[in-house]
């Protein structure tokens, strides 16, 4: 299912309610939420902590994904990214799931499902792809009827470009940068989609409404699915900001340093459309739609800190602000925006605030916790939030774009509250190897290279820090602010296989 990230509050829509009634009463039947399939995936991904409560939601986290996995149907490996019992996987939810699955180690259903839907990206339905696609390798019926009279919600594209970008880092798979499928779906997102739903800047705030008559939304743009009055949507706009971007970075590393360049150009105009445009100066707030009568509507929040497209400062504040705002009205059930809150609260500093997003979502009882995209949400932001571990480029992407060597790093940066004296986490995989990571509160970090290749760590801690101390030894650190102002000190060193290296801050 779909629903934005704005901070509007959201509960379950009228489609919804007409996608359960239309779902064959077989297919209700054949699915028992308590139910592991058959063919359900293992995973090494393990987690230990002197919390209790961490570390029983991860476990009922890792227990619920794997069960959504399958191996054995004509579409090829696959994990349930759409409502249970649809036995399908839609592009928003695969995009937002993909980097949780990457940590249990479905790096390959990533691959395949991404391919599926690059595969399908065709001039007959508008440079869309199929939104939904089942375990028989059909677009899912509910959600297509022919490729005039479907449903498709417009920032699918680009969150898919993004998500495979992401894939790239994680597993340094050449294929999403050299498969000519994946090439021709990046190129048509960024050129022929956008010209065709008149989404590029100049023409964005300009366009007219293109959403079909019911029972579908083709041409929703905003995922965000209670109106049919909006123009745009800020989670649109911030989700190309990302796929702008990846696409810059994927064309670099390909070496078409041009093209680079007009990307990440495009990507910036982007970012400054958000910021002025959308921006309610007198009134300090981002608005979060534009509708049919040129009037902006609604308060944005989530959507911009997940894609990092707030300028720092008053900005990134406001936009804080309203997403702490919205987690105390919007309704439980609202679990695909909620589920990505960790994430976000965590990269900005509020790891008190995250924490107790996971314990709510991971609780027995929880309204709407089997939803697929809960738990593999789960999993990702463990990673991301208390582990901090995070694959990025060594260079910021305005040095990659002029053919600067495209190099990654692995980060990791402790955010534990204080419920949490330590946590590990074992058998991580990532690119070529597998890490283990243990963090004995927020000043020593314990790194493990099980691969049988060397690695670049980068071993940040939040603060400002002459020094650090690597085994032991003092190492000259550095300083950034990142993120809301945050004071992060880090430095990077080389982990050789096999491997165990110690970094903490100096008392």
């Amino acid at each position: 299912m779909q629903f934005d990230l704005t901070g509007s509050p959201t509960g379950i829509t009228r489609r919804q309610i007409g996608k359960f009634l239309f779902v064959a009463p077989f297919l209700r039947t054949l699915w028992m939420y308590s139910q592991t399939p058959t063919d359900g995936e293992s995973s090494e991904l393990d987690l230990a902590s002197s919390d209790a409560h961490l570390v029983a939601s991860f476990q009922w986290a890792k227990k619920r994904a794997l069960s959504y996995v399958f191996d054995n149907d004509p579409v090829g490996p696959w994990y349930e990214a759409a409502l249970p019992g649809r036995h399908a996987f839609c592009m928003r939810d695969t995009a937002h799931q993909a980097d949780g699955a990457q940590a249990l180690g479905l790096a390959r259903y990533n691959h395949n499902m991404l391919r599926r839907f690059a595969e399908n990206i065709s001039a007959s339905r508008d440079w869309c792809s199929y939104w939904e696609i089942d375990r028989l390798n059909r677009p899912a019926p509910v959600d297509y009827k022919s490729d005039t009279e479907f449903w498709y919600n417009l920032p699918a594209n680009y969150d898919v470009l993004d998500a495979c970008y992401r894939m790239y880092l994680w597993t340094r798979d050449k294929s999403y940068v050299e498969d000519p499928v994946f090439l021709n779906f990046y190129d048509r997102t960024v050129t022929d989609y956008t010209a065709r739903w008149d989404l590029s800047p100049d023409r964005i705030m300009k366009r007219t409404s293109n959403i079909e008559e019911p029972p579908f939304f083709r041409g929703d743009p905003t995922y965000e699915e209670s109106s049919r009055e909006n123009l745009v949507g800020i989670d649109l706009l911030a989700t190309q900001y990302a796929a702008f971007r990846a696409y810059a970075a994927i064309q670099a590393i390909r070496g078409n340093i041009k093209s680079a360049q007009s990307s990440l150009q495009t990507a910036s105009h982007i970012k400054t459309l958000i910021n002025t445009v959308w921006w309610n100066a007198s009134q300090g707030y981002f608005y979060a739609f534009f509708n049919k009568q040129h009037q902006f509507t609604g308060r944005a929040g989530a959507d911009l800190l997940y894609r990092d497209a707030a300028d720092d400062g008053p900005k990134t504040a406001s936009a804080l602000q309203t997403l702490l705002a919205t987690m105390k009205t919007e309704p439980a059930s609202a679990v695909e925006a909620k589920s990505h809150y960790a994430d976000i609260l965590y990269r900005y500093g509020q790891p008190e605030a995250a924490y107790a997003q996971i314990m709510d979502l991971t609780r027995e009882g929880r309204e709407r916790r089997e939803y697929p995209e809960v738990s593999y949400s789960v999993i990702g932001a463990l990673i991301t939030g208390p582990m901090g571990i995070r694959v990025e480029p060594t260079l910021p992407i305005k040095d990659i774009v002029i053919a600067q060597p495209f190099r990654t790093v692995v980060e990791t940066l402790p955010q534990l509250t204080a419920a949490t004296d330590w946590v590990e986490l074992r058998n991580l995989p990532l690119q070529d190897s597998v890490i283990s990571v243990r963090h004995q509160g927020n000043r020593e970090t314990i790194l493990t290279n099980h691969g049988k290749t060397a690695m670049n760590w980068k071993a940040s801690f939040a603060g400002q820090f002459e020094i650090l101390l690597i085994n032991g030894k003092p190492v000259k650190s550095h300083t950034l602010s990142k993120y809301f102002g945050r004071a992060i000190t880090s430095t990077t060193l080389r982990v050789m296989p096999g491997q165990s290296v110690q970094a903490r801050v100096a008392e």
